[in-house]
């Protein structure tokens, strides 16, 4: 993953996690790591995040904890700079979030669309729980009529 590069793994690893972890920018991880004694340029840190990101989130999923078979699913009207939307959210018994996603629309298409990721990021629950609303249970309604055509259940 870091052949050819000029500078040691852990250096490129330390300050790409300063670059996701926190709310800093290029200069900022440049002084940083220039009070560390390494001197690198704000460049070559943008071009490390956008080349070693993807495989680290790759590797982070890897080795992800599976969540619980048993799901709670609700969604709430958020404000995202500046415009509303809506945010579904899935999280397991133990409150571990499972996925979430944001979606201009509160309906069976976006509930849908919501629970086709976490599902597919995470596997098939045995149970979903879910509030009152109507686009949710449309969403679940339909997922069962697949499962059941497709002979899952």
């Amino acid at each position: 993953m870091f052949k050819g590069c000029h500078f040691p793994s852990e250096v490129i690893l330390e300050t790409v996690r300063y670059y996701l972890a926190y709310k800093l920018s290029y200069r900022e991880i440049e002084e940083i790591q220039l009070e560390r004694g390494v001197v690198v340029d704000h460049a070559t840190i943008n071009r490390w995040v956008i080349k070693f990101t993807p495989a680290l989130e790759h590797r982070a999923r890897r080795r992800k904890k599976p969540v619980s078979d048993s799901w709670r699913m609700d969604e709430t009207y958020i404000k995202v700079k500046g415009k509303w939307v809506y945010y579904y959210r899935a999280v397991d018994k133990l409150g571990k979030v499972i996925d979430y996603y944001l979606s201009p629309n509160r309906d069976e298409p976006a509930a849908k669309a919501f629970l086709n990721k976490a599902i597919a990021k995470n596997g098939l629950p045995s149970k979903v729980v879910i509030d009152g609303s109507k686009s949710n249970y449309a969403a679940i309604d339909s997922m069962n009529i697949q499962l059941w055509l497709t002979g899952y259940f």
